[in-house]
This record gives C-alpha cells, sequence and structure tokens, in this order.
C-alpha cells in the first residue's frame, strides 16, 4: 500500500505535477480519500501559489477538489472609461426616496465613478419637467424610484412620458432565483422584454361617439431585433414570443411575422411562440422552461410581474428601459408601485430590487468590476438570511439592509 506524508507529496506536487496526476490515478478511492484529507489544506496552498502563472490546471479525479482554475482575460478599458459619470436620480415618490437613497449610500461606500443629478419628480404632475428631460438626454443614463400613477380621469402617466420622449422602447426585466431565499420553483432565469412605447401602452384612443371609445395598437420589429439581439449577447438559448394571434390576427400577427423574420438572422438561437394565456399557466407550473420572453406592451406587464413573483417576488428583480441612446434602470416589475404609507413610515422598503438595478445601469456604463462587487455583496446578504424585509419573511429595516451590504462590501 503506498503512503504519503506531507513532504514527498509537497515535493511531487511542486516539481512534476504531471507524474503526480499520473500517480493517484492508480489509486483506488480509499487511498485517494486518505491523502486528500491529509492534504487538502496543502493542496490548496500550493494552487493559489503556482496557479498564479498559468491560466489553467489540470483537474484531478477522485479528490473532490478541482484544479481546473482559470484566470479570465483582463478587462481592457479605453482611455477615459474611468471617469466619473453623471447619472440623473429621480426619487419620485413613496419608498422611492427610501430606496434610491439606499443606492446613493452604496455607491459611495464603493467609491463607484459615479455622481448623480438629483430632481424632484412626482407623479401627481401632469407632465415631466422638460429641464429633467434635458439632463437625462445630456448623461443618457437615469436611475428613477417609483412614481405613483393616477387611475383614470385623463391623467398621463409620467412613466409612459418619459418611455415616450426618450423613446425608451425596450423593457427588461431579469427574474431570477437568489441563493438562500426561498421560493416555490427553482432554476429560474426568465428575462422579459416587451415593447414599452407600442401597443395599448402607446395610449392613442379617443371617443368616437359618448359612450364609445377606440384604441389603437401599433406594432413593429424592433423590439424583436432587441431581444434577439439580447440574447446573442449574453449567451442565451432561447427566445420566446408571446403573443394573442389566435384572436387579434392583424396586430399580433404582424408581431410574430416580426419575429420569425429576424429569428432566420440567429440560427443558433432556439424560436418558439406560446400564446398570452398559456403562457401564463406554464409560468406557474413549469417556469424553468423559460429562458428569453419577447412580447407586445400589455402582454409583457403582465408577465413580467408573474415571473417576478414566482423568483421571489418584485422587490427583488431588477430592470431597465433601454432606448438607441437612453437608459433608464428601475425596479423591474411594477415600476410603479410606491408601496403603502404604513411601509414608508416604518422605513421597510426592500432596496435589493434597485440595488441590482444600478448593478444593470454600472454594467451598461461599462464599470463592470463595481457591478460584480455589487451584485455579490447584495447576493451575499440574501443568502446569509440575518437582514431582510418584510417581504422576503424579515423584520429589517431599508438601513439595516443597505449597513449589511457595505459591511460585505468592506
Amino acid at each position: 500500500m503506498l503512503k504519503f506524508v506531507h513532504s514527498p507529496l509537497i515535493f511531487v506536487l511542486s516539481h512534476n505535477f504531471g507524474f503526480f496526476l499520473t500517480l493517484i490515478e492508480n489509486l483506488n478511492s480509499e487511498q485517494i480519500s486518505i491523502m486528500a484529507r491529509r492534504s487538502l489544506t496543502i493542496l490548496k496552498q500550493l494552487l493559489g501559489s503556482s496557479v498564479a502563472s498559468s491560466s489553467s490546471v489540470p483537474s484531478a479525479p477522485g479528490l473532490g477538489l478541482s484544479l481546473d482554475i482559470r484566470r479570465s482575460v483582463t478587462y481592457m478599458p479605453r482611455p477615459g472609461d474611468g471617469a466619473p459619470r453623471a447619472v440623473t436620480l429621480i426619487p419620485g415618490d413613496g419608498i422611492g426616496p427610501h430606496v434610491t437613497g439606499a443606492v446613493e449610500q452604496i455607491m459611495e461606500a464603493m467609491h463607484a465613478p459615479v455622481y448623480f443629478e438629483r430632481y424632484e419628480v412626482h407623479g401627481d404632475m401632469t407632465e415631466v419637467p422638460q429641464e429633467v428631460i434635458d439632463s437625462i438626454k445630456k448623461n443618457k443614463v437615469c436611475l428613477k424610484g417609483g412614481l405613483a400613477t393616477p387611475v383614470g380621469g385623463g391623467v398621463s402617466s409620467l412613466n409612459v412620458q418619459l418611455r415616450e420622449e426618450l423613446d425608451l422602447y425596450a423593457s427588461l426585466v431579469n427574474c431570477f432565483n437568489l441563493p438562500g431565499l426561498p421560493t416555490r420553483h427553482q432554476n429560474v432565469d426568465i428575462v422579459v422584454i416587451r415593447e414599452n412605447t407600442e401597443g395599448e401602452y402607446s395610449g392613442v384612443e379617443h371617443e368616437v361617439v359618448p359612450g364609445v371609445v377606440e384604441s389603437l395598437k401599433f406594432c413593429s420589429e424592433r423590439i424583436a431585433k432587441y431581444a434577439f439581439e439580447y440574447a446573442y449577447l449574453n449567451n442565451r438559448k432561447k427566445v420566446t414570443a408571446v403573443h394573442k394571434a389566435n384572436i387579434m390576427k392583424l396586430a399580433d400577427g404582424l408581431f410574430l411575422e416580426s419575429c420569425r423574420e429576424v429569428a432566420t438572422k440567429y440560427p443558433g438561437i432556439k424560436y418558439n411562440e406560446i400564446i398570452v394565456d398559456n403562457c401564463c399557466m406554464q409560468l406557474v407550473s413549469k417556469p424553468e422552461q423559460f429562458d428569453v420572453m419577447v412580447t407586445p406592451n400589455l402582454y409583457g406587464n403582465l408577465v413580467a410581474n408573474t415571473a417576478a413573483g414566482i423568483a421571489g417576488g418584485t422587490g427583488v428583480m431588477p430592470g431597465g428601459n433601454v432606448g438607441a441612446d437612453h437608459a433608464i434602470f428601475e425596479q423591474g416589475a411594477s415600476a410603479g408601485n410606491v408601496g403603502n404609507e404604513k411601509l414608508v413610515e416604518q422605513k421597510k422598503a426592500n432596496p435589493v430590487a434597485l440595488l441590482l438595478s444600478s448593478a444593470m445601469m454600472l454594467r451598461h456604463l461599462r464599470f463592470p468590476s463595481f457591478a460584480d462587487r455589487l451584485e455579490t455583496a447584495v447576493e451575499h446578504v440574501i443568502s446569509e438570511g440575518k437582514y431582510r424585509t418584510k417581504d422576503l419573511g424579515g423584520h429589517s429595516t431599508t438601513q439595516e439592509v443597505v449597513d449589511a451590504v457595505i459591511a460585505v462590501l468592506d
């Protein structure tokens, strides 16, 4: 029976790694297990030092320790990419100031290369002030809290006004399981991409005669192009078009025609279609089957909120709205949700969704390492489970969650 002590193992591993691997392949499982228990600490130390000069090391079967350690290729910024970027900040209504304040604190703690231009906008305004529009056009990027939307009465939603004024035609909501957060379904990682400025939300409606209202529905192919481009650039495998073309044969039929045409240009991405009512049933029964979903405006709002509820709730789902020139990042699902008075008074709003949205924003601004740090810290706090707001089964305040994230960052 072969026996190893620490010093011969160090000698073999340091001087002839290939011989070492060949040798252990000839041992039985019991011998390997004994050797692994004795030498695990030393192996980790050796790998930490010896792999520093190598991008890849072969794996050692049977050790229970992966030796396939790779270093990713470094991110090479362009000159000037590290300059601080201005971001327009709209705290919004209700819980908005609390969660945007959380983002400001964490950006400062991270020393992230962004600074905010704050503007007060509220849902009861008749229109978005022109100075706010000008700021977003100048900065190209905005971070926004929820804006209350009056129901009925002919008052236009400021959320919709911003999207139309800046032509933010694509809404993206990423619904996924967070480690440590219990949900009914696992392995959920869905990206819902919906059209933002056309369809029913275009608001093109009028009263033909008293008691008769007509609404027009528009559809173009650019949302299909964006969905497939997103899937291609993010190594996604499937795009599902959500529709109701069995009833709205012309409007939704045109949407499907656009999706099918774009799909032919991406042969490496699987494409399928699903009727919206069946889609909702499939979401609540087997959500892991979906990858990227592309939808017209109204269906997308319903699908995104359903997917968010399945994956952990609207309080943890990031999202944003993007066009050719500008982007607004906000809570992914139920972006118009401003919470209730009790939640505002107790200061227990969940900041996670907007924190993850701000990580999306950092990546959009080409600050990937800051985005990774923020995402990792937030996931660590959620996984640990000590600091969670009420919607996640805890009792923490917004500030307690923020302090926990900052502690991980430090």
